[in-house]
């Protein structure tokens, strides 16, 4: 480790050349049953060779700092995302930590400026599910250099460095195609999200599968993948409708792509499902308290919230294993999928 004479030597420094996080050196420098000995000894005599002095003014404060985890979300209004950081709460509280959120907004900019601000604030872990719109993950590279916890859930990227909680969404995707096919539906559109998030592609391809190994083909047309905004969806679902050969189906992303396309199809004055079959990718919430009632696959999203925070408490306390963990989906069949039920 090449360290000029003038640098005074931090917690950083000694993660990085362990390849733990800074939360880790700090409990064993002082000596938390959180931390095993054999851990322990090697940050001591680390901090021993590299001449590590505390600052006393910074340990000061930080005896008076509760534990905080950062999240940063898409979309907090949604239930999905309201109910996943709920899991985390729930996760976090029993851990005797405190959780604060920020909204990105569905944007790359106030994302990474989520997650500086968080740095800055010296949290001990980080959950992160990707905006929309974020294809360069530097600012997530910054935090895997220092040794910072990060877990990602939904949305993913750099899952050989970061642990990620992610939906069965391909196999789901599948069966509710499948789902499709089987009550009389033959041309099934699927609306998704940008085509560069790993949750569109996984949903897709279990799309494409269903297609496939029913024989059937596969138009392109019927392929929407854009922009995760309800308004987008919406006109892009009544363009689908207004054409002599439209889909007599439709597979939904999430829940915002889902009932823009429950919308346009009653704006078309169609019956669902008998003209258009639908099957979304949202929460019973919704789903359960319109008419018809939605099919839906519904994620256990808090469930999937707790994962991602039990995850993250691992690598808090100094496990560096990369984990990969799936919550399945479930698809419930309610009234606006069965096309030969409703006749």
């Amino acid at each position: 480790m090449n360290i000029k004479k003038q640098h005074r030597i931090s917690l950083k420094d000694i993660a990085v050349e362990l390849g733990v996080s800074i939360a880790t050196v700090s409990r064993a420098l002082r000596d938390s049953p959180e931390i095993g000995k054999e851990m322990q000894i090697k940050v001591k005599e680390l901090a021993r060779k590299l001449n590590y002095r505390p600052n006393p003014f910074a340990q000061s404060l930080r005896k008076e700092a509760p534990k905080i985890i950062g999240v940063v979300v898409p979309n907090l209004v949604t239930h999905y995302y309201a109910a996943v950081l709920d899991g985390i709460e729930d996760e976090a509280r029993r851990a005797g930590y405190s959780v604060l959120s920020a909204n990105s907004h569905e944007n790359f900019e106030d994302e990474r400026q989520a997650i500086d601000t968080f740095m800055r604030m010296h949290v001990e872990g980080i959950i992160a599910c990707l905006a929309q719109t974020t294809t360069d993950y530097s600012h997530f590279q910054e935090i895997s250099d220092i040794g910072v916890p990060l877990v990602f859930f939904g949305r993913t990227c750099l899952t050989d460095r970061f642990s990620s909680v992610t939906a069965n969404g391909d196999e789901a995707a599948q069966m509710a195609t499948q789902h499709l096919i089987d009550t009389g539906s033959r041309r099934i559109a699927f609306i998704g999200g940008p085509n560069h998030l790993d949750m569109v592609r996984r949903r897709k391809h279990g799309y494409l599968e269903a297609l496939r190994e029913n024989r059937l083909d596969i138009d392109r047309d019927l392929v929407v993948c854009d922009k995760i905004d309800y308004e987008v969806a919406l006109h892009a679902v009544e363009k689908l409708l207004d054409r002599d050969n439209r889909p007599d189906a439709i597979l939904a992303f999430n829940d915002i792509i889902t009932f823009a396309a429950f919308t346009a199809i009653k704006n078309k004055g169609l019956r669902i499902p008998e003209d258009v079959a639908l099957i979304g990718f949202t929460d019973d919430v919704h789903a359960a308290y319109v008419t018809p009632q939605m099919s839906a696959i519904e994620d256990q999203s808090h469930e999937m919230g707790v994962t991602a925070c039990q995850l993250l408490l691992k690598s808090i306390n100094g496990d560096t294993k990369v984990y990969k963990e799936i919550v399945p989906q479930q698809l419930v069949i309610r009234e606006t999928s069965a096309k030969n039920k409703a006749k």
